[in-house]
C-alpha cells in the first residue's frame, strides 16, 4: 500500500522506519527490546524483553502479576496465545454471596477477590522456549537493572499515579511499593522497585517455575491469606498458557486476526463485517457519516459480544456463527445513517494495559499485550518480590449466565493484541489499549490506513471516539467541532473529553513495508502515552 505520509494531525511524532523495531508506551522498554536484538535476539526475544521492562516503566498499567496476549508471524504462519489466567478453585458463586450478600452482580473491584491466576509472567516463558534465541535470564536483564537502579518518572505514567493513589493507598502492599515518600512520586523522581528486582531475578534463575509454585507463589499465598484473599500457590502451579488459532475477518482486501474468546477481540472483527458493507472510503475520513457508521458498527458489535462472549467452553454459539457474513449483513441494515441508535444482541444462531510490538530483519513479528486491568489492577502488591496483582475476577458475574463466575474458569478479557495480513502474508502487528477502547481503537485506526491511506502514525494521531453505554460517546476534544455538532443532532449523547491515557486509548503499531532486510517497517507509537519506536 502507498500511504500518504502527511499527517493532518497535530502531533510531535513521526513514523520510524527501521530493519529492526520495537515499539512500547516507555522508552526505556523500546531500548530493552532494541538491546536484545543487539544481542542477537530475535523479534519474540524483543518483546519479552521489552513486557519485563514494562511491568517496572508502567507499574499504573501491568505488572509481574498481570495477564497476557500475543499473537506472533513466525515466519510461516500466525500463532496464537492465550495467557490469561483461571478463576482460584476456591471460587464460586456461593463464595461471593455468602462474603458480600445476594444481591452483589460482579466480584469487587479490588483487592484479593478480584486477583485471578496471573499469565504474564507464563507468556514469556512459553514464548521464549517456542520462538526465543537467547536464554530467557538474558530477556530480563534490562527489566531487572531498571527496577535495581531505578528511573525517573515520566510525565503520563505520573498524572495516572498520582490519580491512583487516594483510591488505592491502604490497599495491601501498595503504599510500600508505590508511595516512596508516602505519596506518588513527582515528574522527573527516581522510582526504584527493588522488590520486583528480586521478583524478576528469580524469575529468570527459574524459567518461571518460582512463580508458578515455586518461592514467589507461595509468598502470594501467604500474603493473601493475611489480607482475605485465598488464591494458593497450588492455583499458580496449575496453570498453563494456551497456544490458540487467531480468528480471522476479510476487510478491504486484508484480514484482521484477534485471539478467539474469552477475549473481546471478536468484537473488532464484527465491526469490520458490518462496515464491509458501507462504501467508506467514499465519505470524508474525519466527517459525520465516517464517523457515525463507525460508532453505529461498534455498539452492534458489543452488544453480541456482551451478550454472548466468555469461556469458549461456556458460550452459546460459536465465534463463527457471530461472525458469518449473512448475520453481518443483517445486523448493518439496522443502521441508520441519520439516527444514533441502542441496539439489543441479535441471534447469530443458525437452525489504564501495555500494548507493544516487535519486528525483525527475518521477518518475524509479534503483537503482545499485558494488563493489570484497571489502574494498578486489585491494588495489592506482594511486597518482598514486588507483584502487582491484576483485578481481572471483577470482570465474572454472579449472575446466571455464559461468565458467571466458576472454579478454575477464565473471565471474559479485554486486553486483545491485533495482527492485519494479506493474502496468507504479514502486514501488520498492532494494538490499542485502554479496556473496552480496544476493538474500538483497532477499529478506527485500521479503517482510517486501509479505507484512507493515512500513514500509521497519522492514523494512530486522529481523534478517536469511545463508545460507553446506550447512545453515550465520549471523543476527544480535537475532534472536528462540526463534526461533534453534527453527531449530537443525529442523536448521540456526546461528552468532549481532553483525558486521552484511557478514554481514548494509546496504540502501537509496525506495518511490512517489503522484504524486512531491504524495505523494512514503518511504525508508529501513540502520543497519547510516554512511548517511542526504537530501530535499527
Amino acid at each position: 500500500m502507498k500511504f500518504d505520509f502527511h499527517n493532518p494531525y497535530p502531533t510531535a511524532r513521526l513514523p520510524v522506519f527501521a530493519r529492526n523495531i520495537v515499539s512500547t508506551s516507555h522508552p526505556l522498554a523500546a531500548q530493552a527490546g532494541l538491546r536484545m536484538m543487539w544481542k542477537g535476539g530475535n523479534a519474540v526475544d524483543a518483546a519479552i524483553a521489552a513486557a519485563a521492562a514494562m511491568t517496572i516503566c508502567e507499574p499504573v498499567s501491568n505488572g509481574l502479576g498481570s495477564d497476557a496476549f500475543a499473537i506472533v508471524w513466525d515466519g510461516k504462519s500466525l500463532q496464537g496465545l492465550n495467557s490469561s489466567g483461571p478463576a482460584p478453585a476456591a471460587w464460586s458463586v456461593e463464595h461471593f454471596q455468602r462474603k458480600y450478600g445476594g444481591d452483589a452482580r460482579t466480584p469487587p473491584k479490588r483487592g484479593f477477590d478480584a486477583v485471578t491466576v496471573p499469565g504474564a509472567v507464563a507468556s514469556w516463558v512459553a514464548l521464549s522456549e517456542r520462538f526465543g534465541k537467547l536464554p530467557f535470564a538474558d530477556l530480563l536483564e534490562p527489566a531487572i537493572d531498571i527496577a535495581e537502579r531505578g528511573y525517573l518518572m515520566p510525565i503520563v505514567v505520573q498524572q495516572k499515579w498520582a490519580a491512583a493513589t487516594p483510591e488505592l493507598q491502604h490497599m495491601p502492599g501498595f503504599a510500600e511499593s508505590f508511595l516512596p515518600w508516602g505519596r506518588a512520586p513527582e515528574v522527573g523522581e527516581l522510582f526504584q522497585f527493588k522488590g520486583a528486582a528480586r521478583g524478576l531475578r528469580a524469575i529468570a534463575a527459574t524459567k518461571g517455575s518460582a512463580f508458578y509454585g515455586g518461592e514467589i507463589a507461595q509468598a502470594i499465598e501467604k500474603f493473601a491469606a493475611m489480607n482475605g484473599g485465598n488464591i494458593t500457590a497450588r492455583d499458580f502451579a496449575a496453570y498453563k498458557p494456551e497456544w490458540v488459532k487467531p480468528l480471522g475477518k476479510n476487510y478491504r482486501g486484508y484480514t484482521l486476526h484477534e485471539i478467539p474468546p474469552n477475549g473481546q477481540g471478536i468484537a473488532a472483527l464484527i465491526a469490520l463485517g458490518i462496515l464491509a458493507n458501507f462504501d467508506l472510503a467514499g465519505l470524508p475520513s474525519d466527517g459525520a457519516d465516517a464517523q457515525h457508521l463507525q460508532i453505529e458498527a461498534m455498539k452492534l458489535a458489543f452488544a453480541d459480544v456482551y451478550r454472548y462472549v466468555s469461556e469458549p467452553s461456556s458460550m452459546e454459539v460459536t465465534p463463527e456463527q457471530m461472525l458469518d457474513d449473512a448475520y453481518l449483513a443483517g445486523r448493518a441494515r439496522l443502521i441508520d445513517l441519520k439516527r444514533a441508535q441502542s441496539f439489543a444482541p441479535g441471534n447469530p444462531v443458525k437452525g489504564g494495559t501495555i500494548y507493544l510490538t516487535a519486528a525483525d530483519e527475518n521477518g518475524m513479528m509479534i503483537s503482545f499485550i499485558q494488563s493489570n486491568y484497571m489502574g494498578f489492577g486489585s491494588g495489592c502488591v506482594e511486597p518482598s518480590f514486588g507483584v502487582s496483582l491484576q483485578n481481572r475476577g471483577h470482570g465474572f458475574s454472579l449472575r446466571p449466565g455464559p461468565n458467571q463466575v466458576a472454579p478454575g474458569k477464565r473471565p471474559f478479557h479485554t486486553i486483545i493484541p491485533a495482527f492485519l495480513t494479506k493474502d496468507g502474508q504479514p502486514v501488520m502487528s498492532y494494538g490499542v489499549m485502554g479496556g473496552n477502547m480496544q476493538p474500538q481503537g483497532h477499529l478506527q485506526t485500521l479503517v482510517r490506513m486501509l479505507d484512507y491511506r493515512q500513514n500509521p502514525q497519522a492514523a494512530c494521531d486522529a481523534p478517536r471516539w469511545r463508545f460507553n453505554a446506550g447512545l453515550e460517546i465520549n471523543v476527544e476534544q480535537q475532534m472536528d467541532p462540526a463534526t461533534v455538532r453534527e453527531l449530537l443532532v443525529r442523536g448521540h449523547k456526546v461528552e468532549v473529553i481532553n483525558d486521552s491515557y484511557q478514554d481514548f486509548g494509546a496504540g502501537q503499531f509496525i506495518w511490512r513495508a517489503g522484504d524486512p532486510k531491504v524495505e523494512g517497517y514503518v511504525a508508529a507509537s501513540d502520543s497519547r502515552r510516554d512511548g517511542q519506536v526504537a530501530g535499527f
